[in-house]
């Protein structure tokens, strides 16, 4: 291998440059000197340059041990863009403590899971949907008895290890109530029980089924999510099957990680307690008091790992970060209530997140509607590839999607709605996926009335997706606004 040394040899030609005994030839380097800027990735309006210091990522090196024991030789696989936060502190991490990097992409990422076996996988919640997807598809493919083994044990598995989060005390609570002992020793006894009876037939599922997901996709530590809300029908999946994915919580601002899961606390549905030296708050959106645990508003955080400011903007830096050094994320959230017995008792302090406070939809009855819940319910439908509710200042909510055409084709032809020669029309779709849709949400807060079917999917390459694969809404909203227009005025009429 060639070494080739960048700026040695200047840098000796300026020291001997200097006269004997001066110590200062070189500029020194302080903690609070900028280290880089990165550019936010801009969801919701133009992109701002993040001044991150030295003291910023090397927090972020220092203690994201405590997320991701790695060892030297471990092989991380990483698809991520090298000019995002998120990667750009895995790299650091990596490099600092030895371990393999290998690079992919969504193309290659099924052979690359295979080929190299990889102990750790960093990426985005898109990703692990994508997984569990394959999978999913990958089984209904099989003959029909395969089939009905693997669908069973998988929900046999699904019901082990909620009895186990039980017994283990990581189910989430909101509320600050705790019950009385009796009734707590109940809920134990019989979640140890449940677990104790399912436990031979999970056991079952993971020589059957799982061992050959295993072989196939690698991840024998963790995989670890960042960049968005990990749907929780995919955290309990991969719990299920016995892949540990963890996840986490950052912006590009907190360079990036503030908080995520840890491997001995995995507990579902949140993105675990906050990072060493960090504090978080919730606090109302619109009196900026601080709100008891349990409450939902508003996530500010404090700490080593906060951005400096805003290249050249010092109004957007003055509104993000206030005069105590406290970071509005904008995102909404609450901190779950610390119960000393019962089954959250090991959840007490973790972050839960509900979603952005600009993603937020007001309808014109003057309802807030946060669009990810009813989004992520929606995507567990084989038949629909992405999704993106609307309904900002409108009576109702509605929804643009891209549909699966391969999956929606087949569920026609098995509903008898068309033949192998005939297509499928443009009212059959809209119907099917209608359907679809409100099977899928008919447990969430608000229904979805209206659909728009899209033809186009959003990509990093059309500009409506983030390099971390998160809808850019403003996007989507300005390049379909004529057709939501003409959506609602059929829906109004």
């Amino acid at each position: 291998m060639e070494i080739i040394e960048l700026g040695q040899e200047s840098h000796h030609t300026l020291l001997q440059s200097c006269e004997r005994g001066q110590y200062h030839a070189c500029e020194t380097i302080s903690p609070e000197d900028v280290a880089t800027l990165m550019y936010t990735s801009g969801t919701s309006g133009t992109p701002k340059g993040v001044m991150l210091t030295h003291q910023n990522l090397l927090h972020q090196i220092r203690n994201l041990w405590d997320i991701v024991p790695a060892e030297a030789g471990d092989r991380f696989l990483s698809m991520l863009p090298p000019w995002h936060a998120y990667e750009r502190a895995c790299e650091y991490f990596i490099f600092t403590y030895g371990i393999e990097q290998v690079y992919t992409n969504v193309k290659n990422l099924k052979d690359d899971l295979q080929q190299y076996q990889p102990h750790f996988l960093i990426s985005v919640p898109l990703v692990y949907e994508t997984l569990y997807r394959s999978i999913q598809k990958q089984i209904s493919s099989s003959s029909a008895a395969r089939k009905l083994v693997a669908l069973t044990l998988i929900n046999i598995s699904l019901l082990y290890m909620e009895a186990k989060r039980v017994y283990e005390g990581r189910v989430l609570a909101e509320k600050h109530g705790q019950k009385s002992s009796i009734i707590i020793l109940i809920d134990w006894l019989l979640g140890r029980i449940v677990a104790a009876l399912l436990w031979p037939l999970h056991n079952l599922g993971m020589k059957l089924v799982y061992s050959k997901i295993h072989s196939a996709i690698g991840i024998s530590k963790a995989g670890i999510s960042g960049g968005g809300s990990l749907p929780m029908y995919i955290d309990r999946f991969f719990e299920a099957i016995g892949v540990k994915v963890q996840n986490g919580y950052g912006l590009t601002e907190t360079s990036p990680v503030l908080a995520a899961r840890r491997p001995n606390c995995n507990v579902l549905g949140t993105v675990g307690h906050p990072l060493k030296y960090t504090e978080i708050k919730i606090v109302d959106a619109e009196t900026g008091n601080i709100l008891p645990y349990g409450s939902k508003g508003i996530v500010k955080i404090k700490g080593p790992q906060v951005m400096k400011g805003y290249y050249k903007n010092p109004s957007a830096t003055s509104e993000a970060l206030d005069e105590e050094g406290w970071f509005n994320t904008g995102d909404i959230g609450w901190i779950v209530p610390k119960h000393s017995m019962g089954r959250s008792r090991k959840c007490g302090g973790m972050l839960v997140l509900e979603g952005r406070a600009k993603d937020t939809i007001v309808l014109s009855t003057g309802e807030n509607v946060e669009p990810t819940e009813l989004e992520a319910a929606a995507l567990r439908s084989n038949l629909i590839q992405q999704i993106v509710v609307i309904g900002q200042d409108q009576r109702r909510l509605g929804a643009l999607i891209v549909p699966n055409k391969d999956e929606l084709l087949a569920k026609a032809k098995k509903l008898s709605l068309i033949d192998e020669t005939s297509e499928l029309s443009k009212e059959k779709m809209m119907s099917l996926l209608y359907n679809e849709v409100k099977t899928w949400t008919v447990g969430c807060s608000f229904q979805i009335g209206p659909i728009l079917i899209l033809d186009e999917p959003f990509t990093i390459d059309n500009g409506l997706m983030t390099a971390t694969m998160k809808v850019r809404r403003d996007k989507v909203a300005a390049k379909y606004h004529e057709q939501i227009t003409n959506l609602y005025k059929v829906e109004n009429a």
